[in-house]
């Protein structure tokens, strides 16, 4: 028998967000998330994206997060406390740059990376990539669209950081029941170019238009690793998107290098990518094709080297089966047609995908080729997508690196 989901109710009291009885456990173990099923009773004069303190059953603060109107109902932005630090963002933000600077990120030849990745910084809902002197920011909770300008403005006061535009680009990153109606927006700045720079590789990052902040920096070590493998070889790089494994194969000293995406727009942004780094090079091919029907029509003796990156298959709980499908039709044809000898790079970017479901389809595909595969390397999103412990949800790449007898 179906059971109704609860529904917390209005106090009559201002203030707190109280939780009912036992439902403090997580939050005890800072898990970031209060679900609404959480709760007993909201203040009675709470609208979505406003600051609110937690409590549990007694009324022992919490924490402090953000309240918004579906399954997860508030973001902790802060443990223990009943008011947050005055600057919160800016030491936010702070911290952040420090990690990124420690690992490395910061060098004349690297000035892009994702400087915020939500709860991994303790900034639930909000990711801010970095291209050079330009920050892209998305909010995914109604409390960051809300703070976007305060962030702006922290995000300028960044020392050694040198931002001097961030573009807000949140229209179809926030939940629509919200009836915020946000708008793509330069928050601070203008438009003044649009070339960053990763590993000594130059790109043209389309922020305006593009998919996500304009450019998957989360492939930045993959990329390089794939660099290392390319000498030699016959390269197909499916899902290009904007050509960032191309680039690298090219650099690696790649034989032949064919780049396949289903938007035109993509192959276009893929050769402006490949001339920006090596003009009038003939090694390199863009074909703007269905990547299944070009896997399927393309001779099996002509690739040994094969990367398969898609979007995600999976975007919500409810599409994993059809997802894993997806997955093992993938990548049993890159197994069937990949020359012997052959590196098969795969990924999963679908976070309801777990790193286990996606090894056995993968596992599955291997099986069905006939083909002897081992793996060479696991791999996994980088430094400056940090995973909080305390929510492992944070973890959404999953790669494996293969090689096909």
């Amino acid at each position: 028998m179906k059971t109704k989901p609860h529904t917390p109710q209005k106090s009559d009291e201002k203030g707190a967000v109280r939780l009912r009885p036992g439902k403090e456990e997580s939050l005890l173990r800072h898990h970031p998330w209060v679900f609404s099923g959480a709760i007993a009773t909201l203040p009675a004069d709470i609208e979505e994206g406003d600051i609110v303190t937690v409590t549990d059953c007694d009324g022992n603060v919490l924490g402090t997060g953000h309240f918004q109107i579906g399954s997860i109902s508030v973001r902790i932005l802060e443990f223990g406390i009943d008011t947050l630090p005055e600057d919160f963002y800016f030491k936010r933000l702070v911290s952040a740059y420090t990690l990124r600077r420690s690992l490395g990120l910061i060098r004349t030849d690297n000035d892009c990376f994702r400087l915020v990745h939500g709860e991994g910084d303790f900034l639930p809902g909000l990711i801010v990539d970095i291209y050079g002197d330009t920050a892209v920011m998305q909010a995914h909770s109604p409390g960051m669209h809300l703070a976007r300008r305060a962030i702006a403005e922290a995000l300028t006061r960044l020392p050694e950081a040198r931002i001097r535009n961030v573009y807000y680009k949140s229209e179809t990153t926030l939940p629509y029941k919200a009836g915020l109606d946000p708008e793509n927006e330069y928050l601070v700045g203008s438009y003044d170019g649009n070339i960053a720079t990763e590993n000594g590789l130059q790109f043209n990052i389309d922020w305006l238009k593009g998919q996500k902040t304009g450019f998957f920096v989360d492939q930045r070590e993959n990329r390089s690793l794939l660099e290392k493998f390319a000498a030699g070889r016959t390269v197909l790089n499916m899902f290009c998107y904007t050509g960032g494994f191309s680039v690298y194969a090219m650099r690696g000293g790649a034989v032949t290098v064919d780049s396949v995406d289903s938007s035109t727009k993509a192959a276009a942004l893929t050769d402006a990518n490949i001339a920006l780094n090596f003009p009038d090079d003939p090694r390199h091919r863009t074909y703007a094709e269905d990547a299944f029907k070009f896997l399927a029509d393309m001779p099996g003796d002509k690739y040994d080297l094969i990367v398969l990156d898609p979007p995600a298959f999976a975007k919500h709980r409810g599409a994993i089966k059809n997802g894993l499908i997806g997955y093992r039709k993938l990548n049993a044809k890159a197994f069937e047609k990949i020359k012997p000898g052959g590196i098969l790079f795969t990924f999963s970017c679908s976070q309801a995908i777990s790193r286990d479901m996606f090894r056995m389809a993968v596992f599955t595909a291997a099986a069905r080729s006939g083909r002897k595969v081992r793996i060479l390397h696991q791999l996994s999103q980088p430094a400056d997508h940090p995973i909080d412990i305390s929510h492992p949800e944070g973890e959404y790449l999953k790669g494996l690196v293969l090689y096909v007898e």
